[in-house]
């Protein structure tokens, strides 16, 4: 499984799978980047490999120091940052749909049956069955698990017990995506992607305490009126920046609920950033960065176009982005330039580049090899 988003239906099961066969046209050949002048230096730090089958496709959860995985089949395991030393694993012996929703003790994860699992100190605590299928990593927070549901509601559970807390329902359209989406926290507030629209619920009892459209739904027929907010999103303070499927990238004031500004752009990864920036790639592969107050277009660059890239993460010492041969770059956060290029064993990533505590960073690949890096 490779980045492509697949696309499921819930009001026709055919419609699904032809959607997922035909849903990607081949693109372009990719041209070769050639020779780069190392200006940044990319260092590998440690590595750990994932039990069980190949990785699933999964935003990483760091706590505490600690960091939980998942494989496609259901091997569970949380390691150490600073280290990849392996603090627990647990095989589930079922076939997950999510990532690991995590807060340094309970895990939390979704089964292709639509079972919501929750794992604590290496054991399994409760199961409790949802309504409709997750893509989206569940989040663990405030004593309750939260996840995002393919049927557009959001359901809370109480960590310890299982209890169902309460569920916020909304009709959408007829196709979801069936990849990671937006579900976090925000002070006291769970924001979650709601079809185009980024909405504010109170995590209590549900209520809405704001929503804003970052796109609108526009087309003919149900494709092209798709417009899921996607993973990962990037925040700063109270500036929480999202994309939009195949639609628009934007930036909302998570405290007051207001929409700060949205851009065009036809990408299907989500967003890094920091305090004055935020970057992403489109579907061909260009990258672009935008300023983070105001969405001017600050550069792009087409040095990587067709290679499939990963979500970038925008750290101090330039902008990660991986791609599906394996590759890892450097770009420059000034101009985007190319800062270094390094192959990796990998033959695809299944995480976006995640920064870790020390400056590094981490990602997964395909084959389930967490592998840490250190940008010196």
């Amino acid at each position: 499984m490779n980045f492509q988003p697949w696309i499921v239906s819930f009001s026709c099961w055919a419609a699904a799978l032809l959607l997922t066969a035909c849903g990607s046209s081949p693109q372009p050949s990719s041209q070769t980047i050639g020779d780069v002048k190392a200006e940044q230096a990319l260092v590998p730090a440690w590595s750990v490999k994932l039990s069980g089958d190949s990785a699933l496709n999964q935003s990483l959860t760091m706590q505490g120091g600690q960091l939980a995985m998942v494989s496609k089949n259901g091997h569970v395991q949380v390691v150490q940052t600073d280290s990849g030393r392996v603090f627990w694993q647990l095989a589930l012996k079922t076939d997950l749909n999510t990532g690991a929703g995590f807060d340094g003790r309970h895990v939390a994860v979704v089964s292709r049956s639509n079972e919501l699992v929750a794992l604590a100190d290496g054991k399994v605590s409760w199961r409790t069955r949802l309504t409709a299928q997750s893509y989206t990593s569940p989040l663990v927070a405030g004593e309750r698990v939260f996840v995002l549901l393919a049927d557009r509601s959001v359901a809370a559970f109480d960590v310890a017990t299982g209890q169902r807390l309460w569920v916020q329902q909304r009709s959408g359209e007829a196709l979801v995506l069936r990849q990671n989406g937006v579900l976090m926290a925000f002070q006291n507030n769970l924001l979650a992607g709601l079809g185009g629209k980024l909405v504010a619920l109170n995590p209590d009892n549900g209520q809405v305490r704001w929503e804003v459209p970052i796109a609108n739904p526009r087309g003919i027929n149900d494709l092209e009126r798709l417009v899921d907010l996607v993973g990962p999103p990037t925040r700063v303070n109270n500036s929480v920046c999202v994309r939009a499927f195949q639609a628009q990238v934007g930036c909302v004031d998570a405290l007051r609920g207001a929409l700060l500004w949205t851009r065009p752009a036809n990408g299907v990864q989500g967003l890094g950033g920091d305090r004055a920036a935020l970057a992403g790639a489109e579907s061909n592969g260009l990258v672009q960065a935008w300023n983070r107050s105001t969405g001017e277009r600050l550069w792009d660059t087409d040095r990587l176009k067709y290679r499939e890239l990963t979500a970038p993460l925008w750290t101090a010492k330039g902008v990660v982005v991986g791609d599906q041969g394996g590759y890892l770059y450097v770009l420059s956060g000034q101009d985007g330039r190319l800062l270094n290029m390094l192959k990796t064993p990998a033959s695809g990533f299944a995480s976006s580049p995640t920064a870790l505590p020390d400056g590094g960073f981490v990602v997964l690949t395909r084959n389930g090899l967490l592998q840490a890096y250190q940008l010196p």
